[in-house]
């Protein structure tokens, strides 16, 4: 039976989604999964995930499937019951044995939060935002309108990208004041998410994104500059830092239907 599973994690001690080849004894949020499904169906399962998720990054709709033996189990509360704490199985439901959790998806929605403001940043809160200086919203807007639509996102791809096509649509770049991810915090937080969704997002795409557009709120480079860093087509052509993880969710993965 394969199972479509949609997951909700914290990637603070994971090195991201993905089992290391090079690194066996790492944590990855798929390797936990794994082991779980496999003292459950007593042998091995590989779970395949709709995205790669680097490490830091958390996910509040991060899908994966698994071919599991079809018998009388409460898959996510079984699963529930053998993960770590900062990894829950949301919903676990069969679907359709050509399902494919990554090849089937047609959209994804993910959130980039910033803290800008000249005030210490919340524990709670620091191991999901990145701090910055207050910021120009209004140029970070119209760096965001250069980037929305479909482009050839070569430039904003960090090495590692599986294939060739680095041709993706934005659908749309919005910001939301007040929030951080999906949760709503205290007015006086200087706290607003960014969010990205599109058909495909390449390797560290989203926060390299968020990179030229805090550097844009910053008046480091203008929406011409932005323009300039697409038609080059080169990592190498843009000036500002990939942003951190730790600032990065994945809230949600579409698929037809």
């Amino acid at each position: 039976m394969r199972l479509k599973l949609t997951l909700s994690y914290l990637g603070c001690a994971y090195a991201g989604w993905q089992i290391q080849a090079d690194t066996p004894g790492t944590g990855t949020v798929q390797g936990e999964l794994e082991r779980a499904l496999g003292s459950i169906a007593g042998h091995p399962v590989r779970v395949h995930g709709a995205g790669r998720t680097d490490s830091g990054v958390h996910a509040e709709g991060q899908v994966a499937h698994a071919d599991v033996p079809d018998k009388p189990v409460d898959w996510r509360r079984a699963l529930n019951a053998k993960l770590p704490r900062d990894i829950r199985v949301l919903s676990a439901e069969p679907v359709s044995g050509d399902f494919h959790a990554r090849f089937d998806a047609v959209g994804k929605l993910y959130a980039y939060t910033l803290f800008s403001g000249s005030c210490p940043v919340s524990p709670r809160l620091e191991p999901f935002v990145w701090t910055t200086p207050p910021l120009d919203l209004a140029s970070m807007a119209a760096a965001a309108g250069v980037l929305t639509g479909r482009h050839d996102f070569a430039s904003f791809r960090n090495t590692g990208t599986p294939g060739s096509d680095t041709v993706r649509e934005i659908w749309s770049i919005r910001h939301e004041a007040g929030l951080a991810g999906s949760f709503r915090c205290p007015e006086n937080w200087p706290v607003s998410t960014w969010f990205f969704h599109g058909n495909g997002f390449l390797k560290q795409m989203v926060r390299n994104l968020m990179g030229v557009m805090v550097w844009a709120g910053l008046g480091r480079v203008a929406p011409d500059d932005v323009a300039a860093c697409l038609a080059a087509k080169d990592r190498q052509a843009v000036p500002s830092p990939t942003a951190p993880a730790r600032g990065l969710t994945l809230m949600r993965v579409e698929y037809p239907g």
